[in-house]
Protein backbone atom coordinates (compact mmCIF):
# COMPACT_ATOMS: atom_id res chain seq x y z
CA UNK A 1 0.00 0.00 0.00
CA UNK A 2 1.61 3.24 -1.20
CA UNK A 3 0.95 5.46 1.84
CA UNK A 4 1.57 2.81 4.53
CA UNK A 5 4.49 3.64 6.82
CA UNK A 6 5.46 0.00 7.31
CA UNK A 7 5.20 -0.78 3.58
CA UNK A 8 7.65 2.09 3.04
CA UNK A 9 9.99 0.56 5.63
CA UNK A 10 9.74 -2.81 3.86
CA UNK A 11 10.52 -1.10 0.53
CA UNK A 12 13.56 0.61 2.04
CA UNK A 13 12.09 4.09 1.53
CA UNK A 14 12.20 4.77 5.28
CA UNK A 15 15.17 3.54 7.33
CA UNK A 16 14.84 1.17 10.24
CA UNK A 17 17.18 -0.70 12.55
CA UNK A 18 16.63 -4.24 11.32
CA UNK A 19 16.80 -7.12 13.75
CA UNK A 20 15.61 -9.89 11.40
CA UNK A 21 14.55 -10.25 7.78
CA UNK A 22 13.52 -13.08 5.50
CA UNK A 23 11.32 -13.34 2.41
CA UNK A 24 8.07 -12.91 4.38
CA UNK A 25 8.90 -10.93 7.51
CA UNK A 26 10.82 -7.89 8.70
CA UNK A 27 11.63 -7.14 12.35
CA UNK A 28 13.08 -3.85 13.55
CA UNK A 29 13.55 -1.78 16.69
CA UNK A 30 10.58 0.34 17.76
CA UNK A 31 11.43 4.06 17.52
CA UNK A 32 9.56 4.74 20.79
CA UNK A 33 10.53 1.77 22.99
CA UNK A 34 8.30 0.96 25.95
CA UNK A 35 10.67 -1.69 27.36
CA UNK A 36 14.41 -2.43 27.20
CA UNK A 37 13.61 -4.82 24.34
CA UNK A 38 10.89 -3.47 22.03
CA UNK A 39 10.92 -4.91 18.54
CA UNK A 40 8.24 -4.84 15.86
CA UNK A 41 7.65 -7.88 13.66
CA UNK A 42 5.72 -7.17 10.47
CA UNK A 43 4.75 -9.17 7.41
CA UNK A 44 6.20 -7.77 4.19
CA UNK A 45 2.77 -8.31 2.65
CA UNK A 46 0.34 -5.54 3.55
CA UNK A 47 -2.28 -6.91 5.94
CA UNK A 48 -4.18 -4.08 7.69
CA UNK A 49 -4.42 -5.79 11.11
CA UNK A 50 -5.09 -9.15 12.71
CA UNK A 51 -8.69 -8.64 11.60
CA UNK A 52 -7.42 -8.89 8.01
CA UNK A 53 -5.92 -12.35 8.51
CA UNK A 54 -7.64 -15.01 6.43
CA UNK A 55 -6.95 -18.55 5.25
CA UNK A 56 -4.64 -17.30 2.48
CA UNK A 57 -2.38 -15.09 4.62
CA UNK A 58 -2.64 -16.97 7.94
CA UNK A 59 0.67 -18.79 7.30
CA UNK A 60 2.39 -15.39 7.05
CA UNK A 61 0.83 -14.22 10.33
CA UNK A 62 1.87 -17.49 12.00
CA UNK A 63 5.40 -17.00 10.65
CA UNK A 64 5.48 -13.55 12.30
CA UNK A 65 4.76 -15.23 15.65
CA UNK A 66 7.43 -17.88 15.09
CA UNK A 67 9.92 -15.12 14.29
CA UNK A 68 8.87 -13.23 17.42
CA UNK A 69 9.64 -16.29 19.55
CA UNK A 70 12.99 -16.76 17.81
CA UNK A 71 13.94 -13.12 18.39
CA UNK A 72 12.92 -13.33 22.05
CA UNK A 73 15.24 -16.31 22.51
CA UNK A 74 18.07 -14.56 20.66
CA UNK A 75 17.65 -11.39 22.73
CA UNK A 76 17.73 -13.38 25.98
CA UNK A 77 14.25 -12.46 27.19
CA UNK A 78 12.48 -15.78 26.63
CA UNK A 79 13.60 -17.37 29.90
CA UNK A 80 12.27 -14.60 32.16
CA UNK A 81 9.23 -13.87 30.01
CA UNK A 82 8.12 -11.39 27.40
CA UNK A 83 4.97 -10.04 25.84
CA UNK A 84 3.77 -10.13 22.22
CA UNK A 85 1.07 -7.57 21.48
CA UNK A 86 -0.92 -6.58 18.43
CA UNK A 87 -3.55 -3.85 18.32
CA UNK A 88 -6.55 -4.03 16.02
CA UNK A 89 -8.13 -0.73 15.02
CA UNK A 90 -7.87 2.84 16.25
CA UNK A 91 -9.82 2.25 19.47
CA UNK A 92 -7.18 -0.28 20.56
CA UNK A 93 -4.31 2.10 19.87
CA UNK A 94 -3.28 0.81 16.43
CA UNK A 95 -1.55 3.80 14.85
CA UNK A 96 -0.16 2.12 11.73
CA UNK A 97 -2.75 0.15 9.73
CA UNK A 98 -0.38 -2.72 8.91
CA UNK A 99 -0.31 -5.93 10.93
CA UNK A 100 2.52 -5.79 13.44
CA UNK A 101 3.49 -7.58 16.59
CA UNK A 102 5.32 -5.82 19.42
CA UNK A 103 7.87 -7.93 21.30
CA UNK A 104 8.32 -6.40 24.75
CA UNK A 105 10.68 -7.63 27.43
CA UNK A 106 13.77 -7.09 29.48
CA UNK A 107 11.93 -5.80 32.56
CA UNK A 108 8.93 -6.63 34.72
CA UNK A 109 5.89 -5.67 32.65
CA UNK A 110 2.67 -4.44 34.19
CA UNK A 111 -0.78 -4.79 32.72
CA UNK A 112 -2.26 -1.44 31.78
CA UNK A 113 -5.46 -1.36 29.81
CA UNK A 114 -5.94 2.38 30.22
Amino acid sequence: MADCLFCKIVAGEIPSTKVYEDEKVLAFLDINPMAPVHILVIPKEHIPSLDGVNEENAPTAAHCLAVAAKIAREKGIAQDGYRVVTNIGAASGQTVPHLHFHILGGKQLTLSLG
